[in-house]
């Protein structure tokens, strides 16, 4: 088949590497693309199977790549070409060092590849006129493989800095858990689900601020809300978004039996200044009283606060601050991340896998994971992972297995669109 099927084609020298199991359907491509995911997912470094799957890049994809290279080596000559004429305005050579910048580490990786690619030249011509000089032979074969290996390598960062990025993904993120179906127990589990990326958060560095929290009157969370900064968060968490479903007994049950139930997790992406301009024309802001388990500083002062946003009807509540202004603060940081994210997904709705209401209903029938305690699993269903060791991963511990997974897909994802836009 000359046209890659989707990142399938990709990544067959990996999957013959590593077919060792009988429970592969050897006639089902989409079985074969699965199953290297989950074996790749359970293997220590994943990074190591990225790495190595890219290289293996098919003749067809390295021609496509070639096309790309040519269009951005003279679109940087003609960008180059404008900013040295003198009669360019100061908007046009702003514009043109703009696109230049952001072309630069493609075109520094070109220059790379092209210069191996002549060294490669090089060495075959000289193993074709010392074919009689065993030595001399022996040497260049062995630079030869060398330079080739160094050629897949380049060839393959090449690819993904040609593949489509999210501006987001290096952004500082908002988490929002919300219970669901299942009354107390989903606010109990959402408890748990909140923890675990706080757990996450620290084991990966990163700062988790919690924003809000609304309490159930078991002290579950009916709703819960954080902060989360570090480097590349959004990127590494956004895929976390959707319903994760439970199964397990109830503190609240008397007989034993397991129920299911549901908590929904948001992942947005944090907003800057620049993305979203607040109007205080477009704010109306309550304080009142807040709520809370008591004690001295409870119900005395107006510290919570209200925040709508008039044009689009959202409201955004915060009282986890004894602080009026640190509760606005928060308020004002959440409801940026919403709109935000509410104009991403309206531009990018025909390209963008992100539901623009990623918090979705609660519904346990809308899953993307699910944590079954009685059998001490966690599933996710998109990538047909699971995981045995729930305790760990409710500690915040190996939930980079379902993470590198999901990243992968969405590379393999890439490749196929790249190929099929051609």
């Amino acid at each position: 088949m000359r046209k890659l099927n989707g990142a399938i084609a990709l990544h067959l020298g990996v999957l013959r590497q590593l077919q060792s199991s009988s429970s592969i359907s050897h006639g089902n491509p989409l079985l074969h693309q699965r199953w290297f995911i989950q074996r790749a997912a359970a293997t220590p470094s994943l990074s190591n199977f990225r790495s190595y799957s890219t290289e293996m890049l098919s003749n067809d994809l390295i021609k496509i790549m070639e096309q790309r290279v040519l269009a951005i080596e003279r679109r940087s000559a003609c960008l180059e070409n404008l900013m040295n004429q003198p009669e360019a305005s100061p908007a046009e050579y702003s514009k043109a060092n703009k696109e230049l910048r952001k072309l630069r580490d493609s075109m520094q990786l070109i220059s790379e590849l092209r210069t191996k690619q002549k060294e490669i030249d090089g060495l075959k011509s000289l193993i074709y006129e010392c074919s009689e000089d065993k030595d001399m032979l022996d040497m260049a074969t062995e630079e030869l493989c060398l330079a080739i290996d160094e050629e897949k390598r380049l060839q393959s960062l090449l690819l993904k800095s040609l593949l489509p990025k999210d501006d987001a993904d290096e952004r500082d993120c908002i988490l929002e858990v919300r219970a669901g179906t299942g009354g107390e127990e989903a606010s109990l589990f959402a408890v748990d689900v909140f923890k675990m990326y706080e757990r996450y958060s620290q084991k990966k560095g990163w700062k988790f601020e919690v924003v809000g929290v609304t309490e159930s009157d078991l002290r579950g969370y009916k709703e819960a809300s954080a902060a989360i900064s570090g480097v590349g968060v959004y990127g590494k968490l956004k895929f976390e978004s959707g319903i994760h479903r439970v199964q397990r007994v109830p503190l609240t049950e008397k007989s034993g039996r397991v129920h299911t139930s549901a908590v929904s997790v948001a992942i947005l992406p944090q907003a800057d200044e620049v993305d979203v301009r607040l109007r205080n024309e477009d704010l109306r802001i309550d304080t009142y009283r807040s709520g809370g388990s008591g004690g001295q500083h409870a119900n005395t002062t107006n510290s919570a606060v209200r925040v709508t946003h008039i044009p689009t009807g959202m409201t955004i509540s915060i009282q986890d601050e004894r602080s009026q202004h640190m509760n606005k603060a928060k308020a004002l940081k959440v409801l940026c991340a919403k709109l935000y994210e509410m104009e991403r997904s309206r531009i990018q709705l025909s390209r963008s896998k992100l539901r623009s209401e990623q918090i979705g209903s609660g519904d346990r029938s809308e899953r993307i994971r699910t944590y079954n305690f009685p059998q001490g699993r966690v599933t996710d269903h998109r990538v047909g992972i699971t995981h045995h060791a729930i305790s760990d991963m409710m500690e915040g511990e190996n939930l980079d297995i379902f993470i590198d997974a999901l990243l992968l897909q969405q590379e393999m994802d890439a490749i196929a669109s790249f190929s099929s836009t051609q």
